[in-house]
Formats: structure tokens, C-alpha cells, sequence
């Protein structure tokens, strides 16, 4: 098609030129002293032609053969360019690759070759990049020294680079990760606080947080930020449940006082004064510290809705409840019977609210809970072996030496 299209212009120039030159009588007279050329026209018009493009091709070549050293020069520095982009993402690759002697050997190669050429067009953060893959090498080669001195550089370098840059908060991250590997948790803190707010709520800056609190021994912060990963899916929802509650306890055994503990406490979120097994973890704290008020009146909403729990959950309020029964308001005793009422086939109820009506000297009452605790084929033999004590202690406190060896006896059966 294309020669079609070039025939046809072709014949076209031939028509005109047949068309203008062949009938064309014109002369041009060309006078230099002391001669005088008459020309044709058509002759005339040939030869500028031929002058004019000849004129052309020489100024070109002119012009190339100047500008050849300019070419040249521009050719070795894209060649230069091509080869520091090239080590750079040899470097990459050696480093995934878990080769990380040679992935350091290649970044310095990048950047030896930028430093040599200084006229290379190369992105602003690609000395960054080549940086933080050799110190990245150098951590996993467990070379703390130079490693700390390349983190060094891409931060210097990092000041020069526009805001929002993603090398820059890449480079947070990574100081951040390696100062938690090096279970320095002050320093690891430090970075975080470094960056900005968005990249703060990011799922894994969110990590490193709380394996820096955690180092730190800051489990409330902790908790706080683990809570925001659970938000943000970070966890399974088992595995969330699970981090959750043992941070809150790790929170509450660092308490060292009641006051502290009730601070603590205060601090916990919402969901976690609500866990029945947080809960009874703070109450057998509180126990220990002798403020058992306040664990009762921690466990009491859990009290009030004990049916709805879980088997697990139910045992842990009741564990909790049983240390925490010396000085027990009378207030108490209906919602113990009632929760008798609701769970009459539970054993450890029984045996718990037994201790709490002996706690309030009412022996009729607790001799039958405990005795239908240390009967119930529902209960394991630990179970028994305490419903049996109880009962003893209580035959003791009447007087009925008899009642009390032989649950003695029982106890021992079941010990």
C-alpha cells in the first residue's frame, strides 16, 4: 500500500513538473563583471534544488560531527545508569533470595557507581533504597556496627527527600523492626513516634508497637494497641480473644497495691471489665492485696447473669468468688440462692454457695449445698475432696466430732 501511495505521489510531481517546466520560456541572467550566463529557468530551479540540498546533508554532517563528543558522553552515562539500576535490583533479588553477603557487595556496588558519577539522572531515593538494602543484609548477617551506620546514611538522606515519601516512612518501619529484634524497646518506640499519623494506624507499624510495649513491660499500652489490631483484623478472632486477656491480666499482676490495682482496673477497656475471665482474675489479685470488696463487686454483673456463661467462664467466676468470701455482706444471699435456683445440677455452684452461707454461719443451709456438692456424680474428685473438708469443718464447728472424722474419711477417699 505504501508503494502504491508513493507511485501516485510520483506521477502527480511529474504531471506539475510537465505541466509548469515544459512550456516554461522564462531566462535568468546572471551578471558577474565582466561576464554575463543566461540560463533557463527550469535550469535554474534545478540547480538551487541541488544546492539546497546539498547545502543540508552538509550542515548535518556538520553538525553530527560536532555533537558526536556530547553524544558520546550522554551514551556512557546512560550505560552508567543502567548499571547502577541494574546492581540495585540484583541487590533486591540476592536479599529475598536470603543471599545476603551478596546482596551487600551489590548495593555498595550501586552506590559506588552513583558516587563515580555524579551527572547520573538517577530518582532521588535510589541511594535510600541502596542504604536500607545493605543494612538490611548486614542485620541478617547480625552485624549491628556497619548495619547501623548504612540505617544512618538513608536517614541523613531521607531529610532531603519531599514529605510523605514512602522510603522514608519504609525506613522508620525498618529501624523500628530491627530495634525490636534487638530487644531494645525504647528505641523501637522512638521510631514509631517518629512517623506520622496514618502510617501510625498501619497493621504492621501497629505490630511492632505492641511487641515494643510488650518489651517495654507497658502492658496497658499494649493492650490498647492490640485491641486496634483486633479491630483491624490483625488476629483471628481466637487468637485476639486469647492476646486480649492475657495482656489485661499481665496488666493487673503488675498492680502492686490496691490503690494501683483499682487504677488499673479503671484503665481496662469496657470488653475487658466484662470477660468473666478477666474479671476473676482481678479478684483473686484483689483478694491477695485485701481489698475484697472490690473483687466482689467486680464479679457481681457476672453473678447476676451466671446461666448465660460458659461452662469454662462460670468455673472461673466461681474459682474467684470462693477466695474472696471472708467479711461477705448479707446483701449477697438472695442472688446466691437465686443462681441455686437456675443451676441446681451444677456441683461447683453448690459447693461455692455452700462456703458462702457457712461464711455467713447459716450451717443448715450450707451442710445440704455441700453435701449435695460432695454427692453429685457431676463433680470430679478434687470437687468432693473440698465439699468433704467443708463439711468436716463445719461438723467441727458443732461439735459433732463424729460427722466430722467421717468426712474426713471422705475426703481422703477422694484426695
Amino acid at each position: 500500500m505504501r508503494q502504491v501511495v508513493w507511485l501516485l505521489l510520483l506521477f502527480a510531481v511529474a504531471v506539475l513538473a510537465a505541466s509548469t517546466l515544459g512550456a516554461n520560456d522564462g531566462l535568468v541572467s546572471i551578471y558577474w563583471t565582466p561576464w554575463r550566463v543566461d540560463v533557463s529557468i527550469n535550469v535554474f530551479v534545478l540547480v538551487m534544488l541541488v544546492l539546497g540540498g546539498a547545502g543540508y546533508v552538509v550542515i548535518g554532517a556538520v553538525s553530527t560531527l560536532v555533537g558526536l563528543p556530547e553524544r558520546a558522553k550522554a551514551w556512557r552515562t546512560r550505560q552508567r545508569e543502567h548499571a547502577a539500576q541494574k546492581a540495585l535490583r540484583e541487590s533486591f533479588s540476592l536479599l529475598f533470595a536470603g543471599r545476603y553477603g551478596r546482596a551487600h557487595k551489590a548495593a555498595q556496588q550501586a552506590l559506588e557507581i552513583q558516587a563515580q558519577s555524579p551527572d547520573l539522572r538517577i530518582e532521588p531515593d535510589f541511594a535510600v533504597l541502596a542504604h536500607l538494602v545493605a543494612a538490611s543484609s548486614l542485620h541478617r548477617l547480625q552485624d549491628q556496627t556497619r548495619r547501623n551506620e548504612q540505617l544512618s546514611r538513608a536517614q541523613a538522606l531521607i531529610a532531603n527527600l519531599p514529605g510523605g515519601s514512602a522510603v522514608g516512612e519504609g525506613a522508620r518501619l525498618l529501624a523500628a523492626e530491627w530495634a525490636v529484634d534487638d530487644r531494645d524497646a525504647d528505641r523501637a518506640l522512638d521510631q514509631l513516634a517518629l512517623l506520622p499519623a496514618g502510617v501510625a494506624r498501619r497493621t504492621h507499624a501497629l505490630r511492632l508497637k505492641l511487641q515494643a510495649s510488650r518489651l517495654a513491660r507497658q502492658p496497658l499500652e499494649a493492650l490498647k494497641t492490640a485491641r486496634l489490631l483486633a479491630k483491624h483484623q490483625g488476629f483471628t478472632p481466637v487468637a485476639a480473644q486469647g492476646l486480649l486477656r492475657s495482656l489485661a491480666v499481665e496488666a493487673l499482676d503488675t498492680a502492686r497495691d490496691a490503690d494501683q490495682l483499682r487504677r488499673t482496673w479503671l484503665q481496662l477497656d469496657s470488653a475487658d471489665r466484662r470477660d468473666p475471665y478477666v474479671t476473676a482474675r482481678a479478684a483473686r489479685r484483689a483478694g491477695a492485696l485485701e481489698a475484697l470488696s472490690d473483687a466482689r463487686g467486680w464479679l457481681r454483673p457476672h453473678w447476676e447473669n451466671l446461666s448465660q456463661l460458659g461452662e469454662r467462664e462460670r468455673s472461673d467466676v466461681l474459682d474467684a468468688f470462693a477466695e474472696v468470701l471472708p467479711g461477705l455482706p448479707p446483701d449477697w444471699l438472695p442472688l446466691l440462692e437465686s443462681s441455686v435456683e437456675s443451676l441446681p445440677q451444677d456441683p461447683q455452684l453448690a459447693f461455692v454457695v455452700g462456703r458462702a452461707m457457712a461464711e455467713r454461719q447459716l450451717w443448715g443451709r450450707a451442710h445440704r449445698l455441700l453435701e449435695s456438692a460432695a454427692q453429685s456424680p457431676h463433680a470430679d474428685g478434687v470437687l468432693r475432696m473440698k465439699a468433704w473438708r467443708a463439711l468436716a469443718e463445719i461438723a467441727e464447728v458443732e461439735g459433732d466430732e463424729e460427722l466430722a472424722h467421717r468426712c474426713y474419711r471422705e475426703a481422703a477417699k477422694n484426695s
